[in-house]
């Protein structure tokens, strides 16, 4: 119970690192990203190459950063003549590019078997203080950058990104340069996901193709519509009641004596549920945004 108490606080923490960054552009920004989970994806494959090669985990998650960032610029650019509609596809088929190329380029990724025998960064401490130091890391890390993008939502470029996000005219007449908004939000996410999926991998010692799956880059929207767009907190509360509710079914599962098709189905149908009834009666969240209006 204890062990898997830690498991589900450690995944949820990864996960809200990785909601934080797609709220800098969806949230923030009004950016329809799709493909969000490619910046996980490549932080993750970043730091298992980077240990297979003899590198350290440190400079793996660095390359990560570095390589979702500049992933990150270039769709940027890309949705220069797109609607956003259109960009968001384009998004989704960069991700799927990537997951399809991960997984036939065995030499460099490991094919469909991925990477294993990453190690975890606390390995030496034996359990379970790896796993409680790891959860501390992680913890630590939310607390972190949900502060540090609060403020960045308060501050000059979060307004000037709201702005760009409901009237793009009226910022570009303010004289606000919106490709290089849009290149800033996605790269700030794209490296706050990037960071999340290194960490990922370290704490499974693995990383695979499926990491890179479009429904993980929908399970992170559900989270952000749930909790509220545009809200630091209504991020992290999303992330809390989805991760709870996906942690929950396992012990109904023993309760009811379900079966493993039934409590997968059980699990989609209670977020689905709760997605709904969040859009039907809290459509902007259950921590909606505070949007300052001009008197």
């Amino acid at each position: 119970m204890f062990d898997f108490l830690i498991s589900s606080v450690t995944v949820a923490g990864i996960y809200a690192l990785m909601a934080l960054g797609l709220n800098l552009q969806a949230g923030y920004s009004g950016l329809l990203n799709f493909g969000h989970i490619a910046f996980a994806g490549i932080g993750a494959y970043a730091t298992g190459i980077a240990i297979q090669s003899g590198w350290g985990g440190f400079s793996g998650a660095a390359i990560g950063v570095c390589v979702a960032m500049a992933l990150g610029w270039c769709i940027a650019r890309l949705g220069r003549n797109l609607a956003s509609d259109y960009w968001g596809i384009a998004t989704l088929a960069i991700a799927e590019i990537l997951r399809t190329a991960a997984t036939n380029e065995v030499w460099l990724t490991g094919g469909a078997q991925g990477i294993s025998a990453i190690p975890s960064l606390f390995d030496g401490l034996g359990r379970p203080w790896s796993a409680m130091a790891f959860l501390a890391l992680v913890l630590l890390a939310v607390l972190v950058f949900a502060l540090a993008c609060r403020r960045v939502g308060n501050g000059r470029f979060g307004r000037a990104l709201r702005l760009m996000r409901e009237e793009p005219q009226l910022a570009a007449c303010m004289g606000y340069d919106l490709r290089s908004l849009k290149s800033r939000a996605i790269m700030s996410g794209a490296a706050l996901t990037a960071l999340a999926g290194s960490l990922y991998a370290h704490y499974m010692s693995f990383v695979g193709p499926d990491y890179m799956l479009a429904s993980e880059t929908f399970w992170l929207w559900t989270m952000l519509m749930i909790g509220g767009l545009g809200n630091t907190a209504g991020v992290l509360v999303g992330v809390v009641v989805v991760q709870g509710a996906y942690a929950l079914v396992p012990f109904a599962k023993d309760y009811f004596g379900f079966s493993s098709d039934i409590s997968g189905a059980l699990r989609l149908g209670l977020i689905g549920f709760i997605l709904l009834a969040s859009l039907m009666w809290r459509s902007q969240g259950l921590v909606p945004e505070k949007v300052r209006k001009i008197a």
